[in-house]
């Protein structure tokens, strides 16, 4: 090292800081404290100013929708296709089916979330004559179809294609009910909690009784979760809520216990005896769920090496296609795929929260609770929190019906969220941005060519 001439290095030196001191920058331990939380601290608030943007909300439905989207065509393609080649047909059949159900319901989506609120509303009626028509259709038999099952819950539009009209009163109830709750708001009969629920309640029941027709108690009790939003988010007395909510728990248990099969269910998630934990006995698909599970690990098996798939786990493709999940992704991947979800609940919320109109509010909190519940309820059954009850996860399910109509409930949540407070001026601003570049990129072009 090149020392000047008249000085002392030993002298010159700065004092060594002390490495234990605690606002040291060192190794010490208080210096790496603080500088952790500041990052954690500068982390936080950079995500919350990125949700603090008024398009915020829009973009977290589109980019969640999309990503559970993709995790369902791949979770199709690995298990339908054991069950297409164990009925002899070609392992990708399901699939395409899948894959042509969201081809579909992509311009449904987007076409959705481009109308106006009263465009939605003005629907409503419409929706709840062909959900009521459909559910009718399908009590007639030679019309209606049991896919296998027991139940008679599907008519067949050709070749592998079946339509369930009990997905579609789902989106019927919440959009008829919202549209009938803020008309009595702007009329101002709201005042008075039987106006609240007459019609909305003999309707809810009727919707109910007809979906029960095809033996869909999974199905009912997310119509019961709907009302509930519904009559909630309008401000309903509490005593009167809290005596709805008795009564909506009676019925679902009084449904339980009057069949039998379904009566067999509840013992078996009530009752700890050895017959229940045979792995190939009565309580066979909630045993193997969990087997499936506890064999994934913390980063699963991989894509397509699940065994759970092949013929021991019921209902692989639909009811439990989150067991066969986390074999294949592991608790890594449940954990993902349950916080999207959980940010779906945000954004939907944050939209009802943020919406400038009674009707988008209670729509917007009615889809939210209706999907994001549908997942809870499926997931909970698959890990044992509740009895099976036979719902599908939204979009990652096989079903065609149930994801064209969850992304033309979603494209609703998305028309909601770009008339959020600031997102129209935002989209306006994009646009305009977005035009200046194309003409200086046209200019550009004309200028190269001399013109």
């Amino acid at each position: 090292m090149y020392v000047p001439a008249g000085s002392n290095p030993a002298q010159d030196a700065p004092e060594a800081e002390d490495d234990e001191s605690p606002g040291g920058a060192g190794p010490g331990y208080g210096g790496t404290t603080r500088g952790g939380l500041a990052a954690v601290s500068e982390w936080v608030q950079a995500a919350r100013a990125l949700l603090d943007r008024p398009l915020a909300s829009y973009y977290l439905i589109a980019g969640i929708t999309t990503l559970l989207l993709c995790l369902g065509l791949v979770m199709v393609l690995s298990t339908a296709s054991v069950v297409d080649l164990s009925n002899g047909e070609s392992p990708y059949r399901d699939f395409m089916v899948q894959l042509i159900g969201i081809v579909v319901g992509v311009p449904f989506l987007w076409i959705v979330s481009r109308c106006q609120p009263r465009v939605i509303s003005a629907v409503a009626y419409p929706l709840l004559a062909v959900s009521a028509i459909g559910l009718c259709l399908v009590l007639i038999p030679g019309v209606g179809t049991n896919q296998g099952t027991h139940a008679t819950r599907w008519i067949a539009l050709g070749g592998p294609a079946h339509f369930q009209p009990s997905e579609l009163a789902k989106l019927a109830l919440a959009v008829w009910g919202a549209d009938l709750l803020a008309r009595k708001e702007r009329l101002g009969m709201l005042t008075d909690w039987r106006h609240v629920l007459v019609p909305l309640l003999p309707g809810t029941s009727v919707l109910a009784l007809l979906v029960m027709g095809g033996d869909d108690l999974g199905t009912t009790s997310i119509l019961i979760l709907i009302f509930l939003a519904l009559v909630w988010v309008v401000g309903t007395p509490g005593r009167v809520f809290a005596a709805l909510l008795i009564l909506m728990g009676l019925v679902i248990v009084l449904l339980m216990i009057t069949e039998p099969y379904r009566l067999e269910r509840l013992i078996m998630y009530l009752s700890n005896s050895p017959a229940n934990l045979n792995p190939v006995g009565p309580n066979q698909q909630s045993i193997q769920g969990k087997i499936a599970l506890g064999s994934g690990g913390i980063f699963g098996v991989g894509v397509g090496a699940s065994r759970v798939k092949w013929g021991w786990e019921p209902e692989s493709t639909t009811d439990f296609i989150f067991a066969i999940f986390g074999e294949e992704f592991g608790l890594v991947g449940t954990l993902c795929i349950t916080a999207l979800y959980g940010g779906l609940a945000f954004a939907g919320l944050r939209i009802a929260r943020r919406a400038p109109d009674t009707f988008s509010r209670l729509l917007a909190a009615a889809i939210t609770t209706w999907i994001v519940g549908q997942a809870v309820v499926n997931i909970g059954a698959v890990i044992g929190v509740f009895p099976i009850t036979g719902v599908p996860l939204p979009l990652v399910s096989q079903g065609l019906s149930s994801v064209l109509v969850t992304m033309i409930g979603l494209g609703m949540l998305m028309s909601f969220a770009r008339r959020e407070p600031g997102a129209s001026q935002a989209l306006a601003a994009r646009a305009s941005s977005r035009g200046g570049l194309l003409t200086l990129s046209w200019l550009h072009q004309g200028a190269r060519r001399g013109t």
